[in-house]
């Protein structure tokens, strides 16, 4: 399984389709609300969603969902990554909601080599996040510094730091 990808690995124009998609549950949805401390009765108070809204029911926290996307762009963009650089913009498009399916693509937008060493690049990406019937929810791009082959193999390869398995006795 491929997990991430190295900097001449990356095309300008490619667009990578991330699998598997996510089902948004309302216990997602609340679990990360308590844990960055939005208490926002939007995302955790039905009766006020119900009676208040234009929805007319709660709207999953727009940061789960780029939390989510930038998730599934893992395998995919950054598993290989030194560091995110910079995210650039984010834009929610439209409402999730509990139930709602979530799938996610990457396209790379560029990409340059390092200024200040050789042996790593810098790709820029646009993640985009649908639902299950197609409505694009949040778009947001980013630039990620990602390592060079030479990188990879001066540093023990694609696992480095791996044990290699032993049995008892040998």
């Amino acid at each position: 399984m491929q997990f991430g990808r190295t900097y001449e690995e990356f095309e300008v124009g490619a667009t990578y389709k991330h699998w598997p998609g996510k089902t948004v549950t309302e216990y997602d949805d609340h679990l990360f609300c308590l844990l960055t401390m939005n208490h926002h009765p939007l995302h955790m108070d039905t009766n006020y969603a119900e009676k208040t809204t234009d929805f007319g029911k709660n709207v999953v926290v727009g940061n789960y969902i780029y939390s989510l996307l930038l998730g599934m762009s893992v395998p995919d963009i950054s598993g290989k990554a030194i560091a995110n650089l910079e995210i650039e913009s984010l834009k929610h498009v439209a409402p999730t909601f509990h139930g709602d399916t979530i799938y996610g693509q990457t396209t790379v937008l560029d990409k340059w080599p390092s200024k200040s060493k050789n042996d790593r690049g810098i790709v820029y990406v646009e993640t985009k996040g649908y639902k299950q019937d197609g409505t694009l929810v949040c778009v947001f791009r980013r630039k990620v510094m990602v390592p060079t082959e030479t990188y990879i193999k001066e540093r023990g390869g694609e696992q480095p730091g791996r044990p290699e398995p032993r049995e008892q006795g040998k």
